[in-house]
């Protein structure tokens, strides 16, 4: 690799970097002030996504450690967001369930999510947002492709 094309990837992978970490810290501030934190919000936006996920999926898409996600869920059904049923494929396995209250608050997580969106992203040129997403999109595969190569999908 060239320098010129070392120093812009190193260049991309910091702003890339300082900008997730932005982004998270304004959602993470967002759904604080709603008495919810950022684990809860992103299992709720999951669960909202696709009903009746079992603790195993859902541990993967929040990309959890399992006795972390159980520790995470136990609190999510104390204050009545989940429940938790026996999956009737796999009497082992646990499906989570949004409650209403659940589903009141997923709603809520969604609207502090397009609110960012909005607040940073609305005035951005669209094309531009476009080639940005193809570019971390090649980038993505490459590291897939990789992956697959060296076995560690």
């Amino acid at each position: 690799m060239d320098t010129q094309r070392t120093e812009i990837s190193s260049a991309f992978l910091e702003a890339l970097t300082r900008l997730s970490r932005k982004l998270r810290t304004q959602f993470n501030a967002r759904v604080v002030a709603h008495g919810l934190t950022y684990p809860r919000a992103r299992a709720l936006l999951r669960l909202a996504d696709r009903a009746g996920m079992t603790q195993s999926e859902l541990a993967f898409e929040l990309e959890l450690e399992k006795p972390t996600l159980v520790r995470l869920l136990d609190r999510m059904e104390a204050l009545d967001l989940i429940r938790r049923e026996a999956d009737p494929k796999d009497r082992r396995a646990k499906l989570i369930i949004l409650t209403a209250h659940g589903r009141t608050q997923a709603e809520l997580v969604k609207g502090l999510g397009a609110e960012l969106r909005h607040d940073y992203f609305s005035t951005l040129d669209t094309d531009a947002l476009c080639d940005a997403v193809r570019l971390m999109e090649a980038v993505s595969a490459r590291i897939d492709a990789h992956s697959q190569e060296d076995g560690d999908a």
